[in-house]
């Protein structure tokens, strides 16, 4: 009897003691379980496909404690990313501004509105149409006629472009549009296949310093009116300089436009949480990312709350207001100081 008493001591002081031996980890606290989330880019070749896992790799070195790993995904561009955004295939993505503009809107010829939000503005893209100093065009005007390449197949640069020859009274059907990439377009305004082309990307842009090497360039103007118009009228323009010598033969500064950021988006629906926790992963990382591309340096401040016509996420905002550089934050910093 005394022996079966001191075996079930044994057990029960088994049973006290147990929980607390071994790796010493609590037995009831269950591990996060890791979630997979695909981050749409572009075609590779482009800043998309390189910012985006820039900024996919900034996300899984300096948020392991959120449990989550992030893949970035090629993809055919912005306009794929948006549906796909909504069609809960994939989670993140880049996109243009003007693109994801006209898109939200269900406007120039998207089939519905689409419910995607911002998450922050990156890097701009300053675009413009350059020719040959012998080809006699000095004005869009002037490209009535002429063969002009105006973009890659499908990629949407014409959400961008047609609003800009808008303002300046030029349309598709005053000239003979092309398309091609960036490299190609730059053969092609050399061996004489087009007479013009559209380039662009952050500054300096690898076609355009490509081109202004091979040949002899002139970069055709925007003017003011034609400018303002294009600000006043789309959210997603705004100015934007390219400095003096930036190219060769250029030797005064171009007033150019940025004609539709880069920028980071998601669903409407995606999780708020989640979503709060992206935005500061990568702000406050931000320098990771600038390691691994310079576009990295458009994470600042000023730049990822700037409005380019889309909606940005609640999850976004919270962390923006946090660390007061929401736009609104600024103006009760502002009013009050006064």
């Amino acid at each position: 009897m005394r022996k079966f008493e001191g075996f079930i001591a044994l057990v029960l002081l088994g049973m006290i003691v147990g929980p607390g031996c071994g790796s010493g980890a609590p037995k009831d606290v269950p591990e996060m379980e890791t979630q997979f989330l695909s981050f749409g880019t572009a075609p590779p070749g482009g800043a998309f496909f390189v910012v985006g896992g820039a900024l996919s790799e900034a996300l899984n070195e300096s948020g392991s404690e959120e449990a989550w790993n992030v893949n970035s995904e090629a993809t055919s561009g912005s306009q794929e990313n948006i549906r796909r955004l909504t069609d809960g295939e994939i989670d993140l993505a880049l996109s243009n501004a003007a693109i994801t503009y006209f898109a939200v809107r269900g406007s120039e010829g998207w089939d519905r509105s689409y419910p995607v939000r911002s998450i922050m503005t990156l890097a701009p893209n300053v675009a413009l149409f350059i020719t040959t100093e012998q080809s006699g065009i000095r004005k869009l005007t002037d490209l009535a006629g002429h063969r002009v390449t105006v973009g890659p197949a499908g990629a949407g640069f014409d959400y961008f472009v047609k609003p800009l020859l808008d303002v300046h009274a030029v349309t598709y059907e005053s000239f003979t549009p092309l398309n091609a990439t960036q490299a190609d377009a730059v053969d092609m305004l050399a061996n004489g296949s087009a007479a013009a082309v559209f380039l662009g990307g952050a500054v300096p842009t690898a076609s355009i310093t490509q081109a202004s090497v091979s040949q002899d360039v002139y970069f055709i103007p925007f003017s003011d009116a034609g400018r303002k118009m294009a600000i006043e009228r789309y959210s997603f323009f705004r100015p934007a300089t390219i400095p003096a010598n930036t190219y060769r033969g250029q030797d005064e500064d171009f007033e150019g436009l940025d004609v539709g950021s880069m920028h980071l988006i998601t669903a409407a629906d995606q999780d708020e949480d989640l979503v709060y926790r992206i935005t500061k992963t990568i702000y406050e990382n931000r320098d990771s990312v600038t390691a691994k591309h310079p576009a990295g340096r458009a994470i600042n401040p000023k730049n990822v709350v700037r409005d380019t016509g889309t909606e940005f996420h609640p999850g976004a905002i919270r962390y923006y207001q946090e660390v007061g550089i929401w736009p609104d934050a600024l103006e009760e910093v502002d009013s009050s100081a006064q």
